[in-house]
């Protein structure tokens, strides 16, 4: 069992739980004893999961006292390295995959992708590296995209020492459900369905232990549009929410959207007065029982799973569970930094915020 009393870190005070000590050196409201010491940290690489050797767990994060100069919630100094993780959460937003297009003999649109899963090593916060399970190198996966009838075909590589799969959320034969077709280390595998029904879903392993291989990274959103496409948007974002758990004890270290904590605080997404922003919200956190996400001065229309272009309701705060879904329409009629965030406190303070800047 893990050695409660242990210091794993100069100035961690032993009845401190290592939640609670990321938690404090992100906020910035305690005083850290050993913030010198944790400077001089160098990055490592999180522990194997679940060892009871618990000593090689990650130095908590330089911050500043206080609040972090120009942001409004806590942070971090510094930010990550972007181009070694191989891909910026920025990008992911609007990196919208529809595969490589071809048309079949009976008329119907194929789209092919190729997904490797692989493990790799990635920077959550500076110095604070996590060994996640990646599709295609980048967390959340790639956000696939086509049109109601279309036909998918997902190319699956295994290159990691573990069996993984691919289960879609949709309708689609039950010998492409990515449950009981494991996909052995460097084994290969295709999924080939139609896209039905039209709305936003998500896709993630199913291998067991499922709750590692969710929170490991191996998830990402699945948008199928519908036959006459939606009403015209001038912005889409896709943002898909989880949380990060540090050092394998089952519980979440740190929280975000499209994995890397505050990067919203960091790098606002910027929109104009009047335009009209579509979310594509995607909850796929592991170890909570539930997310949401609060619109600072602002109401949106809520189109549940996107199946209905009805929305549900209008709104400024929504809950999911793990696997819900929902697309978010919204405009601002006044310029200016507007938060969004979970409207669970922990979850926010812990790297689950961001900030439109809305301009003329």
């Amino acid at each position: 069992m893990e050695n409660k009393d242990k210091n794993i870190l100069s100035g961690k005070p032993n009845n401190l739980s290592r939640r609670d000590f990321i938690k404090f050196g992100l906020g910035g409201a305690l005083a850290v004893a050993g913030t010198s010491a944790l400077a001089a940290c160098s990055p490592t690489t999180t522990p194997t999961p679940y060892a009871a050797d618990q000593s090689h767990a990650q130095p908590a994060p330089q911050t500043q006292h206080g609040y972090m100069e120009g942001l409004i919630m806590p942070g971090y100094v510094g930010d990550v390295d972007h181009a070694a993780n191989g891909f910026n959460p920025t990008a992911l937003l609007t990196d919208f995959d529809y595969g490589k297009v071809s048309t079949l003999p009976n008329g119907q649109t194929l789209r092919e992708y190729d997904v490797l899963a692989s493990e790799k090593s990635i920077e959550v916060m500076p110095g604070i590296r996590y060994d996640a399970w990646t599709y295609n190198g980048r967390i959340p996966g790639p956000t696939f995209r086509c049109t109601e009838g279309d036909r998918i075909r997902i190319n699956f590589t295994n290159a990691t020492r573990h069996p993984h799969t691919i289960h879609f959320h949709g309708i689609h034969p039950g010998d492409m459900d990515g449950v009981y077709e494991l996909i052995q280390p460097g084994g290969k595998f295709v999924y080939e369905f139609d896209a039905e029904p039209f709305g936003l879903h998500l896709y993630h392993c199913h291998a067991f232990p499922l709750a590692e291989h969710i929170a490991r990274g191996l998830y990402g959103a699945f948008i199928i549009d519908p036959q006459a496409g939606r009403p015209q948007a001038d912005r889409e974002f896709v943002m898909v929410m989880t949380g990060t758990d540090l050092d394998f004890d089952g519980e979440n270290d740190v929280y975000a959207v499209n994995f890397i904590p505050f990067h919203y605080d960091k790098h606002p997404i910027k929109i104009k007065v009047g335009e009209l922003a579509r979310v594509y919200l995607v909850n796929l956190l592991e170890f909570d029982q539930i997310n949401s996400f609060h619109l600072h001065a602002n109401f949106f229309n809520y189109y549940p799973t996107g199946t209905s272009l009805t929305p549900a309701e209008f709104t400024d705060t929504v809950a999911q569970m793990q696997a819900q879904r929902g697309i978010l329409e919204f405009r601002y009629k006044f310029p200016g930094k507007y938060m969004f965030h979970a409207h669970k406190t922990e979850f926010a303070e812990l790297g689950w915020t961001g900030v439109f800047e809305v301009v003329q």
